[in-house]
Formats: structure tokens, C-alpha cells, sequence
């Protein structure tokens, strides 16, 4: 389904069915008022973003260290991202083919009746004022629901589905937003004002564990691609040019990529490129390596499994990347990434871990938040057009060179 669908049917689906559902549950609790029960099995709702789901694992983990059982839901095609730090267990995750109405709907149906086999007692939605997961907690069984809440703000309205509502602070990164969902939670006072300290030490995202025979795996597949790679005498830098559909607007020019590739190849005579993407993005990374045009530049989109992706990082030396997945997936590595961000925001979305947010800060910049959808009509990104190759070749290079002053 498209992300434009997807927006229309939680919009003008959405909105009536939030009216109509707070009515007849708010009648309900009237005469039958729900036992209040302290958090054990806690289900977790983030659907549409693979990244996020990285930024939530702290989070996730400080719910853990308090005995419970932890769930998850998301849509089918994004659940490979809970498997890299594998903090929920597989039977504990529930996804949703996104493909049509008809399956989206058959799988929500399914997903209520699960919530009451999996006993849920807490449900914490993740999502930025999204109708259909409002619903999806308010109809889940659970007793305790957790979410952002408007509070006295103009804006999307979601119905009356929360018993612990938060207050959404767009000032504040995201996985600290994250953090003060899930210790509201936990609080006997419920009021969307959550007068606690999250420091940055408080977000501390776990390290994927990774083995010897996985790295040789993906050594393997990178010696199809340029058989003289030998990791003692090469260094991997990765390119991933992508972006998801949700916000194409993020993706940086491909002659810009290009550019910055020429000049890191030129310079440097230890690296090897490796453009990354899914085998839906090949024929664009092809286009990218016939622009770079050197051999030291390769194409491996499709090449390797998300497994293997990991591996391909820790063996890195640094990821150039448009604000997108992977430099979240990078982040539970050592992994320097060097991200292009443009129509969002670093303070808000910057991975965590190793990673430098490359930001022209425009006016306009950033035009996306929770409270348009992360939808905007811009057809010009400019906020990526004052980006240049020579600022991007400034932020990188301290990292390549470190090698080399180490050498020396």
C-alpha cells in the first residue's frame, strides 16, 4: 500500500473510528470499570519506521530490567530490525502485511485476538499521533495505555484511548521521548507532564554480537564483487544513497555521491567502495558506481542479507548515508556513520552511537514533524542542495586519515 494511502485511510478512516471508539468504551468502563493492574507484559507498537525501532531499544531494555515480558508489533517488512539486538523474542513479535486494505485489516483483526491470547496488560505506542495505532491500543484488552498525547496543542486528534497520556516534546531526540513513554508507565500518577531528567546516559543502545564466520561470509561475497579485496590491505567505506518511500525528499543528489566517491578514491588507494541497498534499489546503485566509474567502486545492493549486514559494518571503516536505515542499524557497531539530513532533524533523529549529522539547517528546515505526518509538499529540496561534495569531504576525512596519522 502507499504511504499516501496509508495517510488518507488513517485520516478520514481514522478520525471517525477514534470518535465513535472513545464513545462506546468510555460507556463500557462507566459500568464496568477496569482492575488497574502494575506493567508485566508489556506490548510495544511501532509500525512504519525500521529505524526507530533501533532508537527504542533502550528504552525497551529499562521496561526488561523491570521483569517484563516484552511484545512488539510492526509491519512485516520492517521486523528485521528488531532482530539485530533480538531484545524481543521472535514469538513475542507480531507483524502486519501493510499490502492492502483487505490484509491490513484481516491482520489487525488477528492482532486483537493475539493481544488477549498474549494476556497484554500495557500496551506503549511508539508512533507520533497515529489514529490506527491509538485504535489498536484502545481495542488490544490492554488495561494500562500508554502514548503521546496534544495535551493543550492544535493538532492530530486521536480520540480519548489513553490512560497514561505523555506530553510529545519536539525539542527533545526521540529515544529520550521514547524513554519518558516507558517510565510513565510505570508511574501511579498519571498526568502528561513527566517532571523527570533523561540524560544522555540514560540512552545507552546495546552492541550487536558478531561472529568470526559471518565476517568471513561477507568477506567471501565481497571478493565476487572485486576479487583482489583483502581486508589487511583494504578499507570498506559504504555508500547507501537510499531512502525510504515514507520521505524520498531525503535523498541526497546521486551526482554529489558520485562526486565524493571520485575524490575518496583518488585520494586514498586503500579503499574500496561498497554502495548498499536492497535489491530494489540495484539498478539505482548501478546508475551511482557507472558515475563514479572507477573500479574501486562496486555495487553490492541486494548482495547481502540483512543478517549480514552487521558483519559488513564491523568491518568498515565509515558509512556515508542519507538519512535512512541503515546508520541506525550501524549504531549498535562502532561504526562512524556521517549522515545527510535535510528535510528532518539531527537533534531530533540523529542515530545513536558513532554517528555526525551533516545539516545545512535551512530556514524551512526541518518541514517534517509528528504533527503533519512527516508529510510535506516541498518539490525542491534546497536543505540538500546547500549540501556540497567539499562539505561532506571535510566531515569524512579526519576519520579516513586517522590510519593513516596512526601509520606515520
Amino acid at each position: 500500500m502507499k504511504v499516501d494511502s496509508m495517510r488518507a485511510i488513517d485520516r478520514y478512516v481514522g478520525i471517525p473510528l477514534c470518535f465513535v471508539i472513545s464513545i462506546l468504551f468510555n460507556l463500557k468502563e462507566m459500568l464496568f470499570k477496569p482492575k488497574q493492574k502494575s506493567p508485566k507484559k508489556v506490548l510495544f507498537i511501532e509500525l512504519s519506521e525500521m529505524g526507530s525501532a533501533i532508537l527504542a531499544d533502550p528504552a525497551m531494555r529499562w521496561v526488561q530490567d523491570k521483569h517484563c515480558e516484552l511484545h512488539f508489533v510492526i509491519f512485516k517488512s520492517n521486523a528485521m530490525s528488531l532482530d539485530l539486538l533480538k531484545t524481543i523474542p521472535p514469538e513475542n513479535i507480531y507483524t502486519l502485511r501493510p499490502d492492502n486494505l483487505f490484509t491490513l485489516g484481516l491482520d489487525t483483526l488477528k492482532f486483537l485476538i493475539w493481544c488477549r491470547r498474549k494476556k497484554i496488560d500495557t500496551v506503549i505506542d511508539l508512533e507520533l499521533f497515529s489514529r490506527v495505532t491509538s485504535l489498536m491500543s484502545r481495542m488490544s484488552g490492554a488495561v494500562n495505555r500508554v502514548g503521546y498525547d496534544g495535551v493543550h496543542e492544535e493538532g492530530l486528534y486521536r480520540g480519548n484511548h489513553l490512560t497514561h497520556p505523555v506530553m510529545y516534546n519536539p525539542h527533545r531526540h526521540i529515544s529520550k521521548n521514547f524513554m519518558v513513554l516507558v517510565q510513565a508507565a510505570f508511574q501511579a500518577q498519571r498526568q502528561p507532564y513527566q517532571r523527570i531528567i533523561i540524560n544522555d546516559d540514560d540512552i545507552n543502545l546495546a552492541r550487536a554480537v558478531i561472529s568470526k564466520a559471518a565476517q568471513k561470509s561477507v568477506i567471501a561475497k565481497l571478493r565476487t564483487l572485486e576479487p583482489a579485496f583483502d581486508p589487511e590491505k583494504h578499507r570498506l567505506m559504504l555508500v547507501n544513497p537510499n531512502a525510504s518511500d515514507l520521505l524520498p525528499q531525503r535523498r541526497w543528489m546521486a551526482d554529489r555521491f558520485a562526486d565524493v566517491i571520485q575524490h575518496v578514491l583518488a585520494d586514498y588507494s586503500d579503499i574500496l567502495v561498497v554502495i548498499t541497498g536492497s535489491p530494489a534499489e540495484h539498478t539505482a546503485a548501478e546508475k551511482l558506481k557507472a558515475q563514479a566509474d572507477h573500479k574501486r567502486c562496486v555495487n553490492s545492493a541486494g548482495l547481502f542479507l540483512f543478517s549480514e549486514l552487521v558483519p559488513l559494518y564491523s568491518l568498515s571503516e565509515l558509512m556515508l548515508s542519507n538519512d535512512s536505515g541503515p546508520p541506525h542499524f550501524a549504531s549498535v557497531t562502532d561504526l562512524p556513520t556521517f549522515v545527510i539530513f535535510g528535510p528532518e532533524s539531527p537533534d531530533l533523529y540523529a542515530a545513536l552511537g558513532n554517528s555526525t549529522p551533516i545539516y545545512a539547517g535551512l530556514a524551512c528546515s526541518p518541514c517534517v514533524s509528528a504533527s503533519n505526518h512527516r508529510k510535506t509538499t516541498c518539490t525542491d529540496n534546497q536543505c540538500l542542495k546547500a549540501i556540497y561534495p567539499k562539505d561532506v569531504l571535510r566531515a569524512i576525512k579526519p576519520t579516513l586519515n586517522k590510519v593513516i596519522a596512526k601509520a606515520s
